[in-house]
Order: C-alpha cells, then structure tokens, then sequence
C-alpha cells in the first residue's frame, strides 16, 4: 500500500469527486494522502477534508505565491488548526523565483517566520522551491536550529548536488509525474542520489499529471504510475518501492497512524 505524500484534494478541480476519490484508495493500493494548502482557505479545506476521511491527512500553510497576505493572525489560525492530529506538517511554504508572484524579500521573510512556527507546533515542514535552491539553501541553514522535526522538499526539482547539500539536514525528497516525462534526465538523476530512506512519492494532483496522461486533471492514483517509473529507474521491486515510501512518510510525518 502507498501513501500519496502530496495532493489537492482541496482544490476545486477535485474536491467535488473527494467521496469517490477517498472511496477508490484501497482498490487502487493507496493506503492513505496527504492533502496540502497553499494559502489560509486552502489550509482550512485541507484539514477539513482530514477530520472528514480517515484516509487523508492535511500539511497548511502559506506558499510563496501567497506571502504577501502572510501576518500574525494567519500563524495564529494555522497554529490552532495544527491541535488536530490529522495536521502532520507546515507546508507547503518556500520560495517561488519562477513566477515571483509576491516580491522576493516577503517570500523570505514568511519562508523564515513559518519555520520558526513549525519548530514551535513540533512538526515537519513541506517545502515549494522553484528556481531558489541556493537562497532556500541559506535560509535552511541559518535557520537551522529551527529544524528539529524534519524538511521535505516537495516536488523535487534540484540538482544532485543539492540532494547533497540538503542530505546534510536530513531532508527528505518528493518525486512525483515529472519523472515519467521523456524530458526527465535531470529529475532522474537527482532521484538516483537520493538515499532511499529520505525517498518519497507524491501526486500533486490535479498537476503535474505522469504520462501517459499528461495534458489531463491528474489524480492520487497516479502515484501507482510514478511509484512504477520509480521502482524502474532505481532498480527496486514495485513492492519494496511501496514499502520503503510509505515507511518514510511514517517516519517523517510523525501523527500518521
């Protein structure tokens, strides 16, 4: 069974199907998922959709798309909402320099303020890094004492020299579709450094879709078709892929049964 590190379900393109989605995991080998925000009402769908289904789990949290609407009563909000344990982590949070949709120095400023908050609720934090690593890099390191309970960098797309650079604090690393697109030696290589023990899957769903969908709404079971382009590229059983994933998704988000 699979644990699906990474999807919406609180997104609107998926959250009218949530009841049959949840409904099919057991069929399709998925044995729970982990449901991310982005801004405050998609946190609070997230852990709604959580309390809701014994299957999901929630991650909330402000993206730096959205750093600008980022103050003292959003952390005291998502602080609150953390008391449930269906909430395993703070994400996704990070640094966006591809899009630049808030301005740079807001993105790290809330980047630093939620890992202090995550430090302070004892949970994990999931991270978007897109066209950042090496001010991400500083930031993680400064910030270093703050990362007592554990990083994941989401939807990994760095080198394998970051994967590296990041092993030094114990980081963990998503993979999800981009590693079954034709165009894939990068995401290939960096997957290959990493230590099977900080190796996770992940849907990101409804994005990111793996072939040979790619161009449709992506969907949690897909992560059977990257646990299969993993499982091939590392030279690893399908079963032992599932198991060894799904184990450090455990380890790492600590409240999951």
């Amino acid at each position: 069974m699979m644990i699906d590190t990474h999807c919406h379900l609180n997104d609107e393109k998926l959250l009218p199907e949530a009841d049959g989605i949840v409904a099919g995991f057991r069929e399709q080998g998925i044995e729970s998922a982990i449901c991310v925000g982005y801004d405050m009402p998609s946190s609070e769908r997230a852990a709604e959709l959580a309390e809701k289904y014994p299957e999901l789990y929630a991650v909330i949290g402000i993206h730096p798309h959205d750093a600008t609407t980022a103050d003292y009563d959003k952390y005291e909000r998502l602080a609150t909402l953390s008391s449930s344990q269906k909430v395993v982590g703070i994400g996704e949070i990070g640094l966006d320099y591809h899009y630049d949709l808030s301005p740079r120095a807001i993105q790290k400023g809330a980047f630093r303020e939620q890992i202090e908050l995550a430090d302070t609720l004892g949970l994990p934090i999931v991270l978007h890094i897109r066209e950042a690593y090496e001010d991400a890099k500083q930031i993680l390191f400064e910030a270093q004492r703050y990362l007592n309970n554990g990083l994941l960098l989401h939807c990994y797309s760095g080198s394998k020299e970051f994967v590296k650079i990041f092993g030094e604090l114990d980081a963990y690393f998503a993979f999800g579709g981009a590693i079954t697109f034709k165009n894939a030696k990068h995401n290939l290589e960096a997957m290959q450094a990493v230590p099977v023990n900080r190796l996770l899957l992940e849907t990101d769903c409804p994005y990111m879709t793996p072939e040979p969908f790619r161009g449709r709404t992506n969907r949690p079971e897909y992560v059977n078709l990257v646990a299969d382009r993993a499982s091939e590229v590392l030279g690893i059983e399908r079963s032992e892929i599932d198991r060894i994933t799904s184990e450090n998704a455990k380890r790492l988000f600590i409240r999951m049964k």
